[in-house]
């Protein structure tokens, strides 16, 4: 097999990261947009209050952790016992949605305290130890495996079933939410793991080159996509689901494993491992398939073409700072530009 690399690599400025007031000005904004959005389309009552607690309480954690100083305040004020802390109000946040929503069960309830224990128990039995530690990859490989489960012949979706109001609309949503809280208690507040990268802030030019990097994927893997039949145009505006935070799923956790990972080969040599890899993940599958991963906090796309038996890697280096935000603005405009736009055939 034939493996294609294109490269485009774009130097952002230093972003400025926005601090605690700001970032509890943008969450206000984007509850209320939720809100209104969903007293539009006729929820209303108990359940729907419950349900919004729970968001509110999730989003104001993923965001607030994102803010300039607020991981090293809490670190500083309550040590280690923080990210226990943190823990229990995401199990509680949890209980306020099962009970608001009378879809409490025993089954449930135990499920999410697994959930939420087991990698807070793995990453403070790690506690003095260096970043690499087995602990650190075990708690990756949970969390990863909570949000994307591996298939199984009966169809069942853990997502689905600890999230079953309103219809399971909201279930992966609050899944990568849940796990993000707890992937912060972990490995900013337990772990106090450095440099991550976990922030929001905005540089010079970069709405330009988050653009540019858009058109110049979206060139390359619309053609492709519709050549090979596996895309297909046909665009559904309606009912809209929840994107705001679709693109902190592979930003933390990415990041996250490129800070604890042991020494490493130079980047060229980690690329092309990734790639391997990805190859052979794609010929099992047959079809193209989109890889939003990141590798020094950067988005790799990854195409096939069946007919050619050849792979196309597109590697678009935005952010030279230490914040992912331009990344994940780029995952998540791909992300919704295939959901409304496309269908996969």
């Amino acid at each position: 097999m034939v493996c294609h690399f294109f490269q485009l690599q774009f130097s952002l400025a230093a972003a400025r990261q926005l601090g605690p007031l700001a970032m509890l000005g943008l969450w206000a904004v984007l509850t209320l947009t939720g809100v209104l959005y969903s007293v539009w389309q006729g929820y209303g009552g108990r359940a729907f209050a419950a349900t919004l607690t729970a968001f509110a309480f999730f989003l104001l954690v993923t965001l607030l952790f994102a803010a300039r100083g607020v991981e090293d305040r809490l670190a500083s004020r309550f040590g280690a016992s923080s990210g226990h802390l943190l823990g229990t109000a995401v199990f509680l946040a949890y209980l306020i949605y099962a009970l608001g929503t009378n879809t409490f069960a025993f089954t449930r309830a135990v499920a999410v305290a697994a959930l939420v224990l087991l990698p807070l128990a793995l990453a403070a039995s790690a506690a003095r130890k260096p970043p690499g530690a087995w602990q650190d990859f075990a708690t990756i490989l949970f969390i990863w495996l909570a949000v994307k489960p591996l298939p199984n012949p009966w169809g069942w979706s853990l997502s689905h079933w600890l999230w079953p109001y309103p219809g399971g609309r909201l279930s992966y949503i609050f899944t990568v939410l849940l796990c993000v809280n707890i992937a912060l208690a972990c490995f900013l507040l337990l772990r106090r793991v450095n440099g991550v990268g976990y922030s929001i802030g905005w540089g010079h030019h970069w709405g330009f080159f988050i653009a540019a990097s858009f058109i110049v994927f979206a060139c390359i893997a619309i053609p492709l996509g519709q050549a090979i039949h596996f895309i297909q145009f046909d665009p559904q505006w309606s009912p809209i689901e929840v994107f705001a935070l679709r693109f902190r799923r592979h930003s933390l956790l990415h990041r996250l494993a490129r800070r604890v990972s042991l020494p490493r080969p130079p980047p060229k040599s980690a690329f092309a491992c990734f790639a391997e890899r990805s190859c052979r993940l794609v010929d099992r599958l047959h079809s193209l398939r989109l890889l939003a991963h990141h590798q020094h906090g950067l988005p790799q796309l990854a195409l096939r073409n069946p007919g050619l038996h050849r792979r196309f890697f597109l590697r678009l280096d935005l952010a030279q700072d230490r914040s992912i935000f331009a990344s994940a603005l780029l995952h998540a405009a791909v992300d919704i530009t295939w959901h409304f736009l496309f269908r996969t055939v």
